[in-house]
């Protein structure tokens, strides 16, 4: 006897029609428009979460909206100077990049994060495109000077910052139909052949601006922005620019620079810029095609 799979019930099949219904404003919405996501936190090292996130993003794609991923790579990058017995320090919350610690970084990035992701994407189809900032000098990066850490003065090597950004290249790629990856990698425009460790999330905010994106998502460990952490209960849903401005010297470390990031890409007159929890399964379409969505949002 064959086992024959119940139907569904009415009302489950009217429960996916209303979410389906739920989603059609935000596609006529975002239909044809750039969205830059910042892929990290623990869907970066989860495969099941890696899946969903690859899921996500090939569902943007074949609903008409151009999605472009940047991606850094902490805990590989950690566990490969571990395993290679080099020491890894931080200061200030950065990483201080010695020469021999960059080779590493762009050894895990572009050979081991940024193909990994590719793949995954493009099990769905011949979608996506890996590329870095150094690649057709999309990042302008500047090494970032000394900074001061608990009364003393910290030289953190080949960490950079953004200065600018070409996007003519990202934009042929989206032309194409491609979504592009791209690993948080700056050459240093003052010493012509270095390379420069860059925030992820910093790159994301500027790759945003310089794309004209309509909205910068940014996936993390934590359900969102607190306003009296930690009470769970004071999660904040959305926050004006000039609200979270005020909030910023007060947040943990961890969070400054990922709301740094979301506050730089709406003052830069990307319309919308949002935090989520990357830990939750499909998230990105949560955030994207629900009137609640999730996490917190950052407007003008």
């Amino acid at each position: 006897m064959t086992d024959v799979a119940p139907p569904a019930s009415q009302s489950s099949a009217a429960e996916k029609a209303a979410v389906l219904i739920e989603s059609l404003p935000w596609l006529k919405k975002f239909r044809d428009r750039i969205m830059v996501i910042k892929f990290g936190g623990n869907a970066m090292v989860d495969d099941a979460l890696l899946r969903a996130f690859a899921e996500d993003v090939v569902y943007l794609r074949h609903t008409g909206i151009r999605p472009v991923i940047v991606h850094g790579g902490g805990p590989q990058i950690s566990n490969m100077l571990e395993r290679l017995e080099i020491e890894s320090e931080f200061k200030g919350g950065y990483r201080v990049t010695t020469p021999e610690t960059m080779d590493v970084v762009r050894m895990v990035l572009t050979g081991k994060v940024n193909p990994e992701l590719v793949d995954e994407i493009n099990a769905h189809g011949p979608l996506a495109s890996g590329t870095t900032g150094e690649d057709a000098g999309l990042f302008i990066g500047r090494r970032r000077p000394p900074i001061e850490v608990d009364g003393e003065t910290v030289d953190l090597g080949r960490v950079g910052d953004i200065v600018g950004v070409r996007p003519e290249v990202l934009h042929s790629m989206i032309d194409a139909g491609l979504i592009p990856i791209v690993s948080s990698i700056a050459p240093d425009v003052d010493n012509p052949g270095e390379s420069l460790n860059v925030n992820a999330d910093a790159a994301a905010s500027a790759l945003a601006t310089a794309l004209n994106a309509e909205k910068l998502v940014i996936l993390t460990d934590v359900a969102g922005l607190y306003s009296d952490w930690p009470d769970r209960d004071s999660l904040v849903s959305s926050i004006t620019a000039s609200e979270l401005e005020a909030m910023l010297p007060s947040l943990e470390s961890g969070m400054i620079p990922k709301m740094r990031a979301c506050l730089d890409a709406v003052r830069g007159g990307v319309p919308k810029a949002a935090i989520i929890d990357g830990r939750e399964p499909h998230s990105v379409l949560l955030e994207i095609f629900t009137e609640r969505g999730i996490g917190t949002e950052v407007v003008a």
